[in-house]
This record gives structure tokens, C-alpha cells and sequence, in this order.
């Protein structure tokens, strides 16, 4: 064989191996996500539809791992932890207990809140416009309308007197609840009204603290979301069984048979969180991204619930609703 030859066999023999390298797949993204609930929950399909807006389809140019926390920080505690030792790009906190978790697991792999509680009053960010650090993402401003929740069941009953509050206990959710009931608390003190609050820690307490707010004479009861969707059916029966007008902060329980529910539209809210996954994969920095805040609010009226607690609706108070569940 020519030397010449054999440097050409010799260089394409060396240049085999890289060019295999080369074609090899793509590592894939890795999205963790931290569910507050259990399965099934809207928020899986809602989070695949908006991260399909921006072109990712799992599996193919994404990889998505979702656990569902139950609602428990302990388990959001350890479910980040795991999360973060497997090496995921991103971590996608849904609800208050997983964005805590996620905040104390890491402080480098950033943090998608889709969306948390009141995240400046607890701490979670320095600012909406400038969140610093590895967390951005979405505000519910669920605790926020505490007073609009107030006046519209004021306009349900006209004669309302005493409201019941069901939160989370601060072991529970790290301290939303709490905020929660503040939140409530001042705007009630503004109304005229009293407040009853009965922190639970989970299932196992929802008739004892309706028990307890009956027998305080509350008329009506606003429940905390991370209890929600799960516990629809179960605080529906309570509410009936005492006779309480049901509040809630999600459609679904008003479709099932609570009376009235006021929240920001959680749907839009679980999409637009991959709005900022996007923007963190193509080299943003959460830092960089502000905090959103949602401006406008749901309300849905179940009118067979209405007429079984004897309400009258006027048409007024009818044409301010979104949606009314016959």
C-alpha cells in the first residue's frame, strides 16, 4: 500500500467515530413538574397544550416527568429533592406547597411557578417586575380577591352576617393559608362581617371544621384551593348537610352542586406557564422574566343551588356573572 493511501484510510478511520458521535440523538429537555394534588389534574393537559403552542410535543423534542404531591409538603419536599438530583432543566411548581419545595431544593435550576400564592407576601420573589434569583412564573392573585369574594356573596345574601373560611395550616402548605385567612379576615373587618376560619390539615378534617363553623352560625363557607378538585363532593354534601352556601375557587365545584365560585382562570394560568419554560430554554434567565398577575376574574353561579338555599338572584347581579350553571 502508498504511504498516501494509508493516511487517507488512517484519517477516515479517525474521522468515523466522530461523525457517529455527531448523528447521535439530542439530549432532551428534562421538565420536572410538581403537582399539588392528586391524579388526574387539569393542570397536566393545560401545561401539554400551551407547551404545544411553542412547538414542543413530548417525546420528541421534550421530556416531561410529573408527581402529583397530594397536596402534602412533606411529599412536595421530597419529590423536589428527587427532581433536582436527577438533573432536570427546569422545575414547574404548581400551587404554593411545590414552589416552596422547589425553592428549598435548589437554588441554580430554575423555577417556574404555574402558578404559586400570593408570592411576594410569602417571600417567594423580591419583586414581580424582578423576581432575582432561579424562580419567575405566575401569581393566582387568589388570596387577593378576598374582598371581591366578600361583596359578591354579600350580593348573593343580602342578610349575611358570619362566613367560614377552610385553609390549610401552615405545616400543610407552608403559610398560604394563613395568608389566605388575612386576607379575608381585613376585608371582612371593612364589611361588617365576621369571619370564622377552621385550618385543616388535609381530608380527614373537612367535617369537624364544618361542624365548627356551622355551629359558629356561618351562612356561607369559601374554601382554599389546594383542597380542590379532589374534595368537590365532599365539601358539597358538608355544605348541604349544614346548610352553608358554598364558595369555591374552582368552576368545577359549582358545576357539581356548590353555590357560587371567584378565581382567575386556572386553565389559561397552567398554559401560559410554558410560556416561560420556553423562554428559560432558548437562554433566558428567570430573573429576567416578570412575575404575571392575572387582571380579570370568573364567576359561576349554580342557579339550582341558588333556589335550594332560597336565594333570589336579581337579573343585575345576574348579568355581572360569567357563567350561570342551570
Amino acid at each position: 500500500m502508498r504511504r498516501r493511501e494509508f493516511i487517507l484510510l488512517l484519517g477516515g478511520a479517525a474521522a468515523w467515530p466522530l461523525a457517529a458521535r455527531a448523528q447521535q440523538p439530542k439530549k432532551l429537555p428534562r421538565i420536572g413538574v410538581l403537582v399539588s394534588a392528586l391524579p388526574p389534574h387539569p393542570f397536566a393537559d393545560a401545561f401539554r397544550r400551551g407547551l404545544r403552542s411553542f412547538g414542543y410535543i413530548e417525546g420528541q423534542n421534550i421530556t416531561i416527568e410529573f408527581l402529583y404531591t397530594g397536596g402534602r409538603g412533606d411529599r412536595a419536599m421530597e419529590f423536589a429533592a428527587e427532581l433536582v438530583r436527577s438533573g432536570v432543566d427546569i422545575i414547574v411548581a404548581h400551587f404554593t406547597p411545590a414552589a416552596r419545595a422547589a425553592i428549598a431544593a435548589t437554588r441554580t435550576i430554575p423555577i417556574v411557578m404555574a402558578p404559586a400564592g400570593a408570592p411576594l407576601q410569602q417571600g417567594l420573589i423580591d419583586s414581580l417586575a424582578r423576581p432575582s434569583g432561579n424562580v419567575t412564573g405566575l401569581s393566582a392573585m387568589d388570596a387577593e380577591i378576598g374582598g371581591k369574594r366578600l361583596q359578591l356573596l354579600r350580593e348573593l345574601m343580602p342578610n349575611l352576617v358570619c362566613v367560614g373560611v377552610l385553609a390549610a395550616t401552615p405545616a400543610t402548605d407552608g403559610g398560604y393559608g394563613k395568608i389566605f385567612v388575612e386576607d379575608l379576615h381585613m376585608a371582612a373587618t371593612k364589611a361588617d362581617l365576621e369571619l370564622v376560619p377552621a385550618l385543616v390539615d388535609g381530608p380527614s378534617e373537612f367535617e369537624r371544621a364544618f361542624e365548627a363553623m356551622s355551629e359558629a352560625r356561618a351562612q356561607a363557607v369559601i374554601i382554599q384551593g389546594l383542597f380542590e378538585p379532589q374534595g368537590s363532593m365532599t365539601f358539597i354534601e358538608l355544605a348541604n348537610k349544614h346548610r352553608l352556601a358554598l364558595m369555591s375557587g374552582i368552576r368545577e365545584t359549582v358545576v357539581a352542586g356548590g353555590l357560587v365560585s371567584m378565581s382567575s382562570n386556572y386553565v389559561q394560568l397552567y398554559e401560559r406557564a410554558a410560556f416561560y419554560v420556553d423562554n428559560i430554554l432558548r437562554g433566558a434567565k428567570p430573573a429576567d422574566l416578570p412575575v404575571e398577575q392575572p387582571t380579570n376574574f370568573q364567576t359561576v353561579l349554580n342557579m339550582k343551588t341558588a333556589q335550594a338555599l332560597g336565594l333570589t338572584i336579581s337579573p343585575t347581579l345576574l348579568a355581572q356573572v360569567d357563567e350561570v350553571i342551570e
